[in-house]
């Protein structure tokens, strides 16, 4: 199945938006039973300096993300990826878990969840301490060839992209939640792409672009997650892409419990028990903090 390449989402009625509570009674009574599965998005990392794609001043008013058919079909716009990439690497580098990353990762060590599908690419979850993290879409940490399929970090990459290119540091109008920074054609100027070290061939970051497939093995394990999980708690996305929304229709469908916390509505509030309404940070930790668990930062 590939990733539709769908960038924003209308309700079709009324009926389909789920009214906004503050109530956090509902997740934190699926929670004291444990075993439920967390799907993460772009909005749980706002905290941390990271934008969203819809929200309030999301990106996507000022930016269309890549697609695969681009990036693979143009050396100009592999060109003007990698250089607004390669600046949005240091503000991802610099980011740092939240509280909503903490209160995730505490939780999951009490065992209260099972796991977590994450949409994100900034690896923050796992900065976080938690430990059961599927990267639906792939992490800006790693690059592959694809030529020879070979993962290197993207580290290197970024030592070799700096030698290349030395002194480029335009200023970005902004950070996006895929990594990419906000420059003009101007600012990317000649930016020097380099091969795969290992047979030439392109590299791409190993994250899933829009249009591109989610590999079917890693859909796979998600549905077995959802499966053995008890309940879906979904945190800070507007499940507009079917990536994430097939595990919420899966959920529904077996007869688990769906909560969601996201400020606006979101495409899986008609299969939802409860919407809340609430900063992810705060809502988080008090949900913790009702059911005992101490939340704090790791310690490595």
């Amino acid at each position: 199945m590939r990733m539709r390449p769908t960038l924003s989402w209308t309700p079709a009625a009324a009926a389909d938006l789920l009214p906004g509570t503050t109530d956090l009674e509902p997740v934190v009574d699926a929670l004291s039973t444990g075993g439920v599965l967390v799907l993460s998005g772009a909005g749980i990392s706002t905290e941390s300096g990271i934008p969203d794609y819809r929200g309030e001043g999301g990106s996507l008013s000022r930016h269309t993300p890549m697609t695969y058919q681009d990036f693979t079909g143009s050396a100009h716009a592999r060109r003007r990826y990698w250089a607004r990439s390669h600046l949005g690497w240091r503000t991802f580098g610099r980011a740092r878990p939240n509280a909503g990353h903490l209160a995730v990762a505490a939780l999951a060590r009490d065992t209260r969840v099972s796991g977590v599908i994450t949409q994100n690419v900034d690896g923050l979850h796992q900065a976080a301490g938690s430990e059961d993290v599927v990267e639906l879409h792939g992490s800006l940490d790693r690059v592959v060839c694809l030529s020879c399929r070979a993962i290197s970090p993207r580290r290197e990459l970024a030592r070799r992209l700096e030698a290349e290119n030395p002194g480029f540091d335009p200023v970005a109008a902004g950070i996006n939640p895929d990594g990419d920074a906000d420059l003009t054609d101007a600012q990317v100027g000649d930016f020097r792409v380099v091969p795969c070290a290992d047979c030439g061939g392109v590299l791409k970051p190993d994250v899933v672009f829009f249009g591109e497939a989610v590999p079917p093995q890693r859909v796979e394990h998600c549905r077995r997650l959802v499966r053995e999980s008890t309940a879906l708690l979904v945190l800070g996305s507007s499940l507009t892409v079917m990536s994430g929304l097939r595990f919420v229709r899966q959920a529904s469908q077996e007869g688990k419990p769906v909560l969601i916390v996201n400020r606006d509505p979101t495409r899986g509030d008609p299969h939802a028990r409860t919407r809340v309404a609430l900063p992810l940070g705060t809502a988080l930790t008090t949900v913790a903090d009702r059911l005992g668990i101490p939340v704090r930062e790791p310690t490595d």
